[in-house]
């Protein structure tokens, strides 16, 4: 059993601690003196609109939960255009003061603690949830999201505060396994699908060799050997968590070089 694995029930425990501490990380840094106006790494986001758009995005999932229990479907929109979405989102909670913003996420983080604290095992990777970018996921999608939140906007404005820092390695080692679904999700439409593998390596406690096919059906992965293919990125859990959600371009990249750019260019940024 891997109790770092969050697509496994035996996950469930850590990833829920990893989102709480991560949340009150986030919340520290947002009620920090002068902090409520101060820019972050999201271009014109402010860190209220960070907390506007966790406040808009848990109570979204509130609503995707009560539709799954009802038994209704419910549309997409695709991840093309949640970043244009998720800052409307965010921005539209800037004339609320901060201490009721504050107060409201705390009451939202609590309540989403609520639904995914009793799942299941069954429930965790069978009870299928619909989400409103990416369709039909199963229940463990959704702490999964509150990480990304939390721990990928967390370093967001730490970055705004022109400060070094690093993100933590228990929220990138749990992100680790969702981000090769990140770049299944984010190809570009226009993006040249002829067909190439390439090897991705990453540390950590989820991390291994995987080979990823790309062909005109898409993006494949699997654990492997990669000594075989043209080229192999090697990533830090972090760096690929951040490469992944277009913060950084990390990665070493060993062997044919422009076979490892055509993988790192196929994908738009969210």
């Amino acid at each position: 059993m891997n109790a770092w694995n969050p697509m496994t029930y035996e996950g469930k425990d850590t990833i829920l601690r990893v989102v709480r501490e991560e949340a009150d990380r986030m919340f520290a840094l947002a009620e920090a003196p002068g902090a409520w106006e101060a820019p972050t790494a999201c271009e014109n986001w402010q860190v209220r609109d960070v907390i506007g758009h966790l406040v808009d995005t848990t109570e979204g999932y509130f609503k995707s939960w009560d539709i799954a229990r009802s038994g209704a479907g419910a549309d997409a929109f695709g991840l093309a255009v949640m970043h244009e979405r998720a800052g409307e989102g965010g921005r539209a909670f800037r004339s609320l003061p901060q201490a009721e913003m504050m107060a409201r996420i705390r009451k939202d983080l609590d309540q989403m603690m609520g639904i995914l604290q009793p799942l299941t095992t069954d429930e965790w990777t069978g009870f299928m949830v619909p989400h409103v970018y990416m369709g039909p996921v199963p229940a463990f999608i959704y702490p999964a999201g509150q990480l990304m939140d939390y721990g990928v906007h967390s370093w967001d404005i730490r970055q705004g505060s022109g400060r070094a820092h690093a993100l933590s390695a228990d929220a990138a080692d749990l992100l680790v396994p969702f981000m090769f679904i990140i770049w299944q999700s984010t190809i570009k439409p226009d993006a040249d699908m002829s067909p190439f593998t390439i090897g991705i390596t990453v540390t950590g406690r989820n991390g291994g060799s995987f080979r990823v096919s790309v062909s005109p059906e898409g993006m494949t992965y699997e654990p492997g050997d990669v000594s075989d293919l043209p080229a192999v990125i090697d990533f830090d859990a972090g760096s690929m968590v951040l490469t992944a959600f277009g913060r950084i371009n990390g990665g070493t990249a060993r062997g044919d070089q422009a076979v490892a750019d055509r993988f790192l260019n196929l994908f738009y940024r969210i």
